[in-house]
């Protein structure tokens, strides 16, 4: 009877506790969004499921838990906590990426340049609230919608937020579609959404091997902490431009980002344990990273807005301000979707994927600014 009562202590009915269940039904949430909604399946399974196993309740000191020094899932959470999977994710984009839309339309980078004052508002205002400004570089990231730089800036500055700062990104580029389109019809007229734009010119192949290696010089010059995640991002898109190296662009944007997006969003997910996830500075986390992801989409359509002022000839349609943040290229269809709704013959997909693009290259610089500052 002894070993039947440690047995039923070391489990469920000894260790459970009301956060627990809390946790548990969270991630039966995301899975029922992936799989009823379709919000972002190839997230949002892995990372609930990882949420459902990571507060299943167990008795410490059975080499089980994600926290626990040298167990299996410790050390596969070593590539979120030291930083690894995040350039990985890079590089698997990069080789997926197609850059034609921004070297055909180069002004168009300014709106991606634009979108990322959300997430130096959002650092100001995690300061305003107590948070330290490791964790407030950490949480300003939020609001460039990029799951891989925010873990990678917060594995850095601040490695005790990084589950709820993880979730709460990833979270929030599920929720693109939802977030976004009020803060758009909020800030446009009925005829700025009619606006049309030109489509993509056909970019040379020269340029388009080119545009990486002179990118990578100049943001590197301008953001060196930035350098890992955008010299990954700039080399995948080589790959997949010089035409020489199929093989390997194919594996980096198929099996390697597959292989570590299913890894990355398990352990996000299985590190959310109640007894370490909540508490007050979560839920501020969450809150804040709303109002981050907003305040991007709004400076994105808004300094749209501002460049029609200055560009009168060529205006520019302000919905794909929107597409500022770094949501590749759920943004972007999020702008195509508003276009078609108010006019079914105005195709905003190619123009959005410009800012769209930029805005991968600019949450990577302000994340390499803020590692700069506080490194």
């Amino acid at each position: 009877m002894d070993a039947v009562e440690r047995f039923l202590q070391s489990g469920v009915f000894g260790q459970a506790t009301p956060g627990h269940f809390i946790m548990i039904a969270v991630g039966l949430a995301f899975i029922w969004l992936a799989i009823k909604k379709n919000c972002e399946p190839l997230l949002l399974v892995p990372i609930g499921f990882g949420i459902v196993v990571g507060n299943i309740p167990f008795q410490e000191g059975l080499d089980v838990g994600l926290y626990e020094e040298g167990t299996a899932f410790n050390l596969l959470y070593q590539g979120v906590s030291k930083g690894i999977y995040p350039p990985l994710i890079f590089l698997g984009l990069g080789a997926m990426t197609d850059f034609s839309p921004l070297i055909s339309s180069p002004r168009l980078i300014l709106l991606g340049a634009a979108a990322q004052a959300g997430i130096f508002l959002t650092y100001l205002g995690a300061l305003a609230l107590g948070f330290t400004p490791f964790e407030a570089a950490s949480i300003g990231i939020i609001g460039g919608a990029d799951g891989p730089t925010a873990i990678f800036l917060t594995s850095k500055l601040a490695p005790h937020q990084l589950g709820a700062i993880a979730i709460a990104a990833y979270s929030y580029m599920a929720l693109v579609p939802v977030i976004q389109p009020p803060v758009i019809r909020c800030l446009t007229t009925h005829r700025e959404r009619r606006i049309r734009m030109p489509q993509t010119k056909p970019v040379s192949k020269r340029a388009r091997i080119c545009f990486p290696i002179i990118a990578f010089f100049i943001c590197a010059c301008l953001a060196p902490g930035a350098i890992l995640l955008l010299g990954m991002l700039f080399f995948g898109n080589l790959l997949k431009e010089c035409g020489v190296a199929d093989r390997l662009a194919q594996t980096a944007r198929t099996a390697l980002i597959d292989i570590v997006t299913i890894l990355l969003g398990l352990t996000v997910g299985a590190s959310t344990q109640a007894t370490y996830f909540l508490r007050p500075e979560s839920l501020k986390i969450f809150l804040l990273g709303a109002a981050s992801f907003a305040v991007a989409t709004a400076c994105g359509v808004l300094f749209a807005k501002l460049m029609n002022l200055i560009w009168r000839k060529q205006p520019i349609n302000p919905i794909i301000g929107a597409a500022g943040v770094s949501a590749v290229p759920h943004a972007a269809r999020v702008c195509q979707r508003l276009g078609a709704a108010e006019d079914p013959q105005n195709y905003l997909l190619m123009p959005a994927m410009a800012p769209n693009v930029a805005g991968i290259i600019g949450s990577a610089v302000a994340a390499g600014v803020l590692l700069t500052c506080y490194a």
